[in-house]
């Protein structure tokens, strides 16, 4: 904390992690000075017009904030950048995601990946926070936008409610302000579902999945007592072939390693004990594999199609 004699440019340098735009350095202190700093390497330039006030290795935070005093006016972290600053965990990304207003233009940067747009209304920036982003429902929205595929996308929205990161209603609140995002329908799907809305929507599926592909219907929410002697509910089972199957409506922070891990998992159940596992999202998107994997455990147990 700088003390009584400080001078606005060590507030700065206190507020932004010692790092500070050309322009603010420059109004502080003769910019032969600042020349002279950067020249003899006591000081440091991260990105253009941005200086670093030492000369030693940049932190991850001196990263961000030479970013965004790079981008300019208006610019924000947002996407997977600004919900790690929100502490959404699982989501560290070496690239830094920056939004600036539409029309406006910048120099390219290294390790920076710049975004526009035309929807940034107040509610979904937070100005006060250091650096400033958007906050934690739009930082989702966009990242799910950005995303490289649709599994990278459900992975961060779910995490990010199954955190409690961002609640349902402010997502949605987020969406409903952005009606041509991309994914859009994606994500309020993986909100409902990470939120618990999983359950009766998985039975339904679960049924039509199996008139599709001509596989016997199961009983569904079937009371079974477990080994400590509680009682349980069953998704499904099929009682004739003791093939019991479970419809998960959590979220793993990383989509694909748990559905990987589950169909691994599946295989060596369809062998001995079968008791299968799949994600609720994999009823709708992959229903191909879950079927294959229901055909393969009820011939292992004897039923004849």
């Amino acid at each position: 904390m700088p003390g009584p004699e400080a001078t606005e440019l060590d507030w700065l340098r206190f507020e932004q992690s010692d790092v500070v735009s050309w322009r603010q350095a420059t109004t502080e202190v003769a910019g032969a000075t600042v020349k002279r700093m950067v020249a003899r390497r006591r000081w440091q330039r991260p990105q253009r017009g941005t200086v670093a006030t030492h000369s030693g290795p940049l932190s991850r935070q001196q990263r961000i904030w030479a970013a965004v005093l790079a981008a300019g006016r208006g610019a924000v972290c947002a996407g997977l950048t600004a919900a790690e600053l929100e502490n959404l965990r699982g989501y560290d990304r070496p690239a830094i995601d920056l939004l600036i207003p539409a029309g406006r233009r910048t120099q390219p940067m290294p390790g920076v990946r710049v975004h526009r747009t035309s929807v940034l209304p107040a509610e979904h920036v937070r100005w006060s926070g250091t650096p400033p982003r958007t906050v934690m429902a739009r930082s989702v929205v966009d990242a799910a936008a950005w995303a490289r595929t649709d599994d990278d996308a459900r992975a961060v929205v779910a995490a990010a409610v199954q955190q409690r990161r961002a609640l349902p209603e402010e997502i949605d609140a987020v969406l409903a302000a952005m009606p041509r995002s991309r994914r859009r329908a994606l994500v309020q799907e993986t909100v409902r579902l990470a939120a618990g809305g999983a359950h009766s929507l998985s039975e339904v599926n679960l049924v039509a999945l199996c008139r599709r592909f001509g596989l016997p219907r199961p009983d569904q929410q079937v009371p079974r007592i477990d080994a400590t002697g509680r009682q349980r509910y069953l998704d499904a089972y099929w009682q004739q072939w003791r093939l019991h199957v479970e419809i998960d409506g959590s979220w793993h922070l990383e989509v694909r390693a748990w559905w990987a891990d589950m169909q691994r998992q599946n295989d060596l159940w369809i062998a001995g004990e079968r008791v299968l596992r799949f994600p609720a999202w994999a009823l709708i998107h992959e229903p191909h594999q879950v079927a294959a994997q229901l055909h393969s455990a009820l011939i292992a147990a004897g039923w004849r199609s």
